[in-house]
């Protein structure tokens, strides 16, 4: 190859590469801390769910990710998504779930740099990212309309049996939930042997107001969007019981940002420490400390 076409190909290369990181906001390169600092700016990816991200600027995740910024001395930019994409966003894999494995399913562009609203920590999704420390307690709950027939379960004190008189109340009922999400019915080994199953193809924010209208006799839902629906619609519906033990969210990293992650988890437990942990939870979440007193004890 002669000097001129050498040069022109390294010419031509560099101006693909620098067309990529434009394509890309020109943040294309920031992987891990030092690059994200170098960068100037950290991505928050999520999508509006209950009172981690309310879709009007705030909520739980959105000022602890703002703070975190603020303590890496970098600018905060919020990167909008949604559940089918999520950890396309963050990790440049589209990712379909398959029971506790994934598939992928090939590329797309990377968005951003860490996922906070809400994530609960499930098998499948600890192959593509790594999880914060636990920054919530949750666990899936069977709603109902106030007028459904079936009284909510009287706790046994053991989570096994409590789950199974719940799953009873299930039969031959109309079960809605939301595939790629944690409240994918199958998760929790609710499917058509256990009752008609309707995924729901809204926001999680709309299947409170999806059963109240009588879309389905029996929803899943977590307890974060729970809690907010109860106090939205008071005596609109009921929690029969829950579906899962206890679970936890965290904020999801890529594989690659080992010291972001480190980083996050030495300024989230300072947030704790100093109290303004809880009084984020007390400003969105008030009622959550009366369910799992434990979790914010140990916490």
């Amino acid at each position: 190859m002669n000097l001129k076409k050498k040069y022109t190909l390294i010419v031509a290369n560099l101006t693909f590469a620098l067309s990529l990181i434009a394509l890309s906001g020109g943040y294309a390169i920031a992987s891990d801390l030092e690059q994200i600092k170098k960068q100037g700016v950290l991505r928050h990816i999520g999508t509006p769910y209950a009172n981690f991200i309310t879709g009007q600027g705030d909520g739980l995740d959105m000022e602890i990710m703002r703070r975190f910024a603020n303590h890496l001395g970098v600018e905060y930019q919020f990167v909008q998504s949604d559940w089918g994409n999520l950890f396309a966003d963050l990790t440049g894999n589209k990712i379909k779930p398959i029971g506790d494995t994934v598939d992928i399913k090939g590329k797309a562009p990377v968005r951003g740099d860490i996922i906070a609203n809400g994530l609960t920590k499930l098998k499948w999704r600890q192959q593509v990212v790594n999880y914060s420390d636990p920054t919530f307690p949750t666990q899936v709950w069977a709603i109902a309309r106030a007028d459904f027939p079936q009284k909510p379960i009287a706790s046994k004190g053991d989570i096994d049996q409590d789950i199974k008189a719940v799953k009873k109340l299930l039969k031959g009922k109309r079960v809605m939930g939301k595939e790629g999400t944690c409240l994918a019915p199958g998760l929790y080994g609710i499917d058509a042997r256990v009752a008609q199953i309707i995924n729901f193809p809204g926001s999680l924010n709309d299947i409170a107001p999806a059963i109240i209208k009588g879309e389905a006799d029996i929803a899943l839902l977590d307890v974060p969007d729970s809690l907010v629906a109860l106090e939205k619609w008071p005596g609109k519906i009921k929690v029969l019981g829950p579906v899962s033990p206890q679970q936890e969210m965290g904020a999801g990293f890529r594989k690659s940002s080992p010291e972001l992650l480190k980083e996050f988890n030495a300024f989230y437990a300072h947030l704790k420490t100093s109290g303004e942990y809880r009084m984020l939870i007390k400003k969105y979440y008030p009622a959550v400390f009366s369910y799992y007193p434990e979790f914010f004890r140990k916490n």
